[in-house]
């Protein structure tokens, strides 16, 4: 396999040089990759800006850059995936793009009134035949419908008046970007361009400018949360520790000098205040063209785990599992996971963010599967557990039904207006009372040792998408994900040892409720148990054995 689109000072070979060496003509390449007939569409992304651009105070810019392109090892790339943020409002899915927004309309590279400008790579048939097919500056303006777009080594003579702007808008710049010595524009020569014509003030320590990210976020919100967060941060990193926004942060005693302290980060330079504010206001709710996708992935995602429990049995290993969940959202044309499959059985299971999947047979243990499909680059989020014996034993019923009921009181808690925080404090209160119950824990407040997280998030273009945190809007899309999690040694009774119970389902927040988008997936003890006693189109999947 050849790595085409970066070079380094690694050697290159003999078959790329040759290309490099070919003039243009000499290749023949079809213009521009073929969109999707359901893809979002151009006028979906448009008007997602000019809602942004319209968000933006008086004499202002916003802009964004495309996703750098990560190296997995030596001349090797993960595949790409673009900025969710970047995607949301242009729709382009290559490398090595920056997008800039204009409150006012201005004038670029001799064009009056744009409001919004797109620099993109260029199109380049010998390289194309390696890599596949570009865009370009012609291929974004005619696909992506933007009023302005060039080749992204433009970007530095674009004549764009930096100077000029009251306030510059962008969020947290890359910083761990590989430089391509021979391309003069990638996404390392962008940052700088940006960063030398606009003046920008040199960059945070890492820690400190994740610290003031999070203080500008959330500082007037979610004001306690974001003490803690703080404290810890202090501790960790003297530069956290010296600043005097997070200074007089944490010696604020009421929540207006606070409220005053976020208020005061906001200055010419917004690294992230303003467009993270708008971009969770927009992509917190989802439009009906949004919604028609995410409903696709997790349908997708609620059949894989339907073939998964009808194929499951304890010879069966935990990467077969995820193996099947994954061939099933290829199947339906899904293009990738929205995010690392989970499948642990047992003590594994008692891991929250376990991905490796590796134990070669899963046994009778409850076996948990965190997966989601990809659709369209709109994520699902759906979580199973389930018996491969096909039949839950006494303990491990009475742990996944007191999961499950406390899933419907967090369902009962979804409705337009209810706080985001409601369904996990009502999924809380059941399992604090069952836990007690069950004489595993005898305070409520002992149930955090065995339900540590959240009980929702957002859920769209990234699986734990933008949104608000205070109430529950129409067009919402969220998870209700209560679990229980007991590992060896934990101070109960051995016999609710190794037992790990997630119940995940991804919720539409409608006018009047909600409605659950992953219910085809068995919840129930009885649903369940019935499924996994059917037989399964994988049953007579022979491959011939490997000596």
């Amino acid at each position: 396999m050849f790595q085409f689109l970066r070079f380094s000072l690694r050697p290159i070979g003999a078959a790329i040089l040759l290309a490099l060496s070919l003039p243009a003509t000499a290749q023949t390449v079809a213009p521009g990759p073929a969109r999707p007939p359901d893809a979002l569409s151009p006028a979906f992304h448009k008007q997602r800006r000019e809602l942004l651009r319209q968000a933006l105070p008086a004499r202002s810019v916003a802009v964004l850059f495309a996703a750098p392109v990560r190296n997995r090892a030596n001349d090797v790339d993960y595949i790409y995936h673009q900025n969710p943020d970047f995607y949301y409002l242009t729709g382009y899915e290559e490398p090595e793009a920056v997008l800039v927004l204009f409150k006012e309309p201005q004038t670029i590279s001799g064009q009056s009134g744009v409001t919004e400008a797109l620099f993109v790579q260029p199109r380049d048939p010998a390289r194309e035949q390696w890599t596949g097919r570009r865009l370009g500056a012609e291929g974004a303006k005619r696909e992506l419908q933007l009023q302005f777009t060039a080749d992204n080594r433009d970007f530095a003579r674009a004549g764009i008046r930096w100077a000029d702007f009251a306030q510059l808008a962008y969020l947290p710049l890359p910083t761990d970007v590989r430089d391509a010595p021979r391309d003069s524009a990638d996404l390392y020569d962008l940052v700088a361009t940006f960063r030398r014509q606009a003046a920008l003030p040199p960059p945070d320590a890492p820690a400190l400018a994740q610290a003031r990210q999070m203080l500008q976020q959330y500082g007037a919100t979610n004001e306690y949360q974001v003490l803690g967060y703080l404290r810890n941060a202090v501790r960790q990193s003297p530069a956290v520790a010296q600043d005097a926004q997070v200074q007089q942060y944490l010696a604020a005693t009421t929540s207006a000098q606070r409220k005053a302290t976020v208020a005061q980060l906001a200055g010419r330079y917004d690294g992230g205040l303003a467009l993270d504010a708008a971009l969770d206001q927009l992509r917190g709710v989802k439009t009906p063209e949004e919604v028609a996708l995410l409903r696709r992935a997790v349908r997708i995602s609620a059949v894989g785990q339907q073939e998964v429990m009808k194929a499951a049995h304890p010879g069966m290993g935990e990467r077969e599992m995820q193996g099947l969940h994954e061939f099933v959202y290829r199947k339906y044309g899904a293009e990738f996971e929205g995010y690392p499959s989970i499948v642990g059985a047992g003590a594994n299971g008692c891991i929250l963010h376990y991905e490796t999947n590796n134990k070669p047979q899963v046994g009778n243990d409850l076996v948990l599967m965190d997966c989601g499909a990809e659709y369209r680059g709109y994520s699902a989020d759906v979580t199973r557990t389930i018996p491969p014996s096909g039949k839950f034993s006494p303990a491990q019923r009475q742990i996944y039904e007191l999961v499950l009921a406390a899933q419907e009181a967090g369902f009962a808690a979804c409705r337009p207006g209810a706080d985001f925080q409601a369904p996990g404090q009502a999924a809380q209160k059941v399992i604090a009372a069952g836990l007690r119950q069950l004489g595993i824990i005898t305070k409520d407040e002992e149930m955090r040792r065995y339900f540590p997280h959240g009980t929702s998030h957002h859920l769209g273009l990234d699986v734990h998408d933008r949104g608000g945190y205070g109430p529950l809007l129409a067009g919402n899309v969220i998870t209700v994900e209560p679990g229980i999690y007991i590992p060896q040694g934990s101070p109960c009774d051995k016999k609710w040892w190794n037992i790990g119970v997630r119940i995940e389902d991804d919720v539409l927040i409608t006018g009047q409720g909600y409605e659950n988008l992953s219910r085809e997936a068995p919840r129930t003890v009885a649903e369940i148990e019935a499924l996994m006693a059917q037989p399964s189109a994988l049953e007579g999947f022979k491959l011939p054995e490997l000596k």
